[in-house]
């Protein structure tokens, strides 16, 4: 039987193929980097001026950048089924490096985050968010469904070890987002109702208890959250400023290199933690929105290579690894806007910094090999 083609269709996949072809040899996903490279073009331009034309810092960030992009297109050429076989490995180095930063870690702003290794100051932390989803993938992916107790409390305890040891430090904000790393893994593995409840009872149950595991800085973020008027001169100034900057963009913002609040030094950590609030003083609802668009365009392009991976160990990867970059941008829009808790969780791609920067773009090359590697079926 002959099927007839549309010559419309036949001169489009002609003229697709051959870029197809050459993204695929270089494992680069088109959609997937056309977005990123609009968030981190829009953050430099929010970053000069937050930074109130800082150029120093802006090279500074430019050099985050390549050196991101570098590690994002080594991932990237790198299979999945190499990932698989490295997984276990990976988070028993990264363990080793955590527990190495409690004994003779370096401190720096009342941390204790980095391992000082001379020509470099490593923070393992960041390492654990691929290196815990990777593990558990790992784990699950012989694993017949439903999850059994005990596997799940083996990767309970996969996950809350490497929490734990990162809260110390002190890093709340990075713990929180390991265990959501961990956590996204064991939900999309399978995990019943009956856990799903239990764990939301302990949670429940622990909060009151929690409270006295807090540092005494943690406990106020907590009560300015509650009531940050109580304190408006002192631990509420930092959410009261950040809603009166986003508030006052308006609709369409007062225009970039415009906005008083970052520019006047009333805005904290305007360039960092902050810096959702100085891009809705410029931009208004309006470039929020947009700002917004971009972040889910990125999300829903992780899903679909979650949707299309070809094996458990890379849908795992993949929608993990997509549940924590949204989970990292919605909290940090969230305590910006004084919905959440103030937890030091940067804005994705516009806010100032190296390591984290570093290490989510290693994590969508680790979503492009994935979609790059595939092999396709032919009937």
């Amino acid at each position: 039987m002959i099927k007839l083609l549309n010559p419309s269709n036949v001169s489009r996949k002609r003229m697709v193929t051959p870029i197809a072809r050459f993204l695929r040899w270089l494992h680069l996903d088109l959609t997937l980097l056309f977005c990123l490279l609009m968030l981190i073009s829009l953050g430099l331009f929010v970053l000069y001026s937050a930074s109130n034309q800082n150029m120093n810092m802006v090279n500074h960030q430019i050099l985050h950048i390549a050196l991101s992009l570098g590690v994002m297109f080594i991932f990237a050429q790198i299979p999945p089924s190499t990932y698989q076989r490295w997984a276990i490995w990976v988070y028993v180095i990264c363990i080793s490096l955590l527990i190495a930063v409690v004994i003779m870690g370096h401190i720096g702003k009342g941390a204790q985050r980095w391992l000082n290794l001379g020509f470099i100051r490593l923070q393992p932390s960041e390492l654990m968010k691929l290196a815990i989803p990777m593990a558990l993938a790992w784990h699950f992916h012989n694993i017949p469904l439903p999850l059994k107790t005990k596997t799940v409390l083996l990767s309970a305890i996969m996950i809350l070890m490497p929490a734990i040891l990162t809260a110390k430090q002190p890093d709340l904000g990075t713990a929180i987002l390991l265990t959501i790393a961990g956590g996204s893994t064991l939900f999309l593995a399978g995990l019943n109702r009956t856990f799903l409840w239990v764990f939301s009872l302990l949670l429940t149950l622990g909060a009151p208890l929690l409270w006295y595991f807090m540092h005494d800085y943690q406990r106020e973020r907590v009560l300015t959250f509650l009531n940050p008027e109580h304190d408006p001169l002192g631990k509420g100034y930092h959410i009261i400023q950040s809603k009166i900057a986003i508030g006052s963009g308006g609709l369409l913002g007062k225009g970039w290199l415009h906005g008083t609040q970052s520019h006047l030094h009333f805005l904290p950590e305007h360039a960092t933690d902050f810096i959702f609030a100085a891009c809705g003083e410029e931009f208004g609802f309006m470039g929020v929105v947009f700002l917004i668009v971009l972040f889910m365009a990125v999300v829903l392009r992780g899903f679909y290579i979650t949707i299309n991976a070809q094996n458990t160990f890379s849908r795992l990867l993949a929608g993990s690894l997509t549940i924590t970059f949204f989970v990292s941008f919605f909290v940090n829009m969230g305590m910006v806007t004084g919905i959440l808790p103030v937890v030091g969780i940067p804005l994705p791609l516009i806010s100032y910094g190296g390591s984290s920067l570093i290490t989510l773009m290693a994590g969508f090359g680790i979503l492009m090999s994935i979609q790059t590697h595939r092999k396709l079926l032919t009937t």
